[in-house]
């Protein structure tokens, strides 16, 4: 069974755990479908962004699915 998996990136491209910086932290273990990895970040985006998160990556196992997706919304 696949464990989908979110990474977080700051405006360099660099990694960030946003748990460090008061904002959310996804399961440890991972989700195990596509849709309920892709509602959490739905419903956790703002959060994320607040904590220094600025582009999110999808990864089924070790596999980058899509990524970094921008948490900012468009001007």
């Amino acid at each position: 069974m696949a464990t989908w998996t979110w990474t977080f990136e700051d405006a360099d491209g660099q990694p960030v755990l946003p748990e460090t910086l008061g904002g959310p932290a996804a399961p440890p273990e991972g989700f195990s479908a596509q849709a309920d990895a892709e509602t959490w970040v739905g419903e956790h985006w703002r959060a994320l962004l607040a904590a220094g998160a600025e582009g999110a990556v999808l990864s089924e196992d070790e596999r980058r699915v899509y990524g970094p997706m921008p948490l900012r919304p468009a001007e």
